[in-house]
């Protein structure tokens, strides 16, 4: 379940990324901090869905392993959804959960199927966010490739990834918008 391509687009904090010009309607998007999937459904009217696309165990690009403090070779279970709203995919997401976290109480994470993950994020008690970065994605790009594979040609999409923990014990989410997301949501 290797990605297409392996080259990755430049991740940033939203500080060191100000000077590239997230659309105004991608900026609100990018910095919520809430639940992506809570927004979407009221967004939606509730007309909401996961479209699981693959789930398996795989490796990680190079930056997602540096990021989730992963040694060079590791595994994870990667699972690639799209988040549909109103019948169209808003959002690519790309779960990486490392081995070492599907113990105990968060293996339950290895079994969402159609179950957003998260209502279960948000939901947990012990769960921590810690850093978002954000990043201009191009055909080129790796995630890229696989999130817009199933949609008409499009030249440029945004995404950001959060590195949370559950029970100390860490994940990471990327959360690629495409290019139907409605810019204005409110």
């Amino acid at each position: 379940m290797g990605l297409l391509g392996r080259r990755e687009p430049n991740w940033a904090t939203w500080s060191r990324l100000r000077h590239r010009d997230a659309p105004d309607g991608m900026v609100h998007w990018l910095r919520d901090r809430g639940s992506l999937t809570a927004r979407l459904k009221a967004a939606s009217k509730d007309s909401f869905r996961v479209n699981v696309l693959r789930q398996g165990w795989a490796r990680p690009l190079y930056s997602e392993a540096r990021l989730l403090g992963m040694r060079r070779g590791g595994i994870a279970i990667i699972r690639e959804v799209e988040l549909i709203c109103d019948g169209v995919p808003w959002v690519f997401a790309r779960t990486l959960i490392p081995v070492r976290s599907l113990t105990g109480a968060t293996r339950r994470l290895s079994l969402l199927g159609e179950r957003p993950l998260g209502e279960v994020l948000f939901a947990d008690p012990t769960m921590q966010r810690g850093v978002t970065q954000m990043a201009r994605l191009l055909p080129g790009h790796s995630l890229f490739i696989t999130a817009t594979q199933h949609l008409s040609p499009t030249k440029v999409i945004w995404g950001r990834r959060t590195l949370f923990h559950l029970a100390k014990k860490p994940l990471l989410v990327n959360e690629i918008f495409l290019p139907d997301i409605p810019e204005n949501d409110k």
